[in-house]
């Protein structure tokens, strides 16, 4: 069993800034790629960033120069450091991490794309 949970969404003012976390526990033997996903009200999801293990990063082109991911694998967690803030920033934000388990009695070892319950980022004044 594996568990993404975020923290640290909110509502902030436009040009504010904003640190979302997401730390993954669990039957967790190795992480892989990690990231972070957002949907607006009646859109897809879509990639915000993502960190490979020794730290390649990947952004959407909307959040260059404003987002910053990072992650701490002795904690199994990633951030996202979010500046400059903008009303078209809000969303649900959605953790995502490749992951592989454990082996258990219950189950053998397996490798899975797992997602947080996301967390609310509202940019508004």
């Amino acid at each position: 069993q594996v568990q993404l949970v975020e923290s640290g969404g909110g509502l902030v003012q436009p040009g504010g800034s904003l640190r979302l976390s997401c730390a993954a526990s669990g039957s967790i033997f190795s992480i892989y790629n990690m990231g972070w996903y957002r949907q607006a009200p009646g859109k897809q999801r879509d990639l915000v960033a993502t960190i490979t293990t020794i730290g390649s990063t990947n952004y959407a082109d909307s959040v260059k120069g404003r987002f910053s991911i990072s992650r701490d694998n002795a904690k199994n967690t990633v951030y996202l450091q979010m500046n400059s803030l903008k009303p078209e920033d809000t969303a649900v934000y959605y953790c995502n991490a490749d992951i592989l388990t454990r082996v258990t009695p219950a189950a053998p070892a397996s490798r899975n794309d797992y997602w947080g319950q996301g967390t609310q980022v509202t940019v508004s004044s």
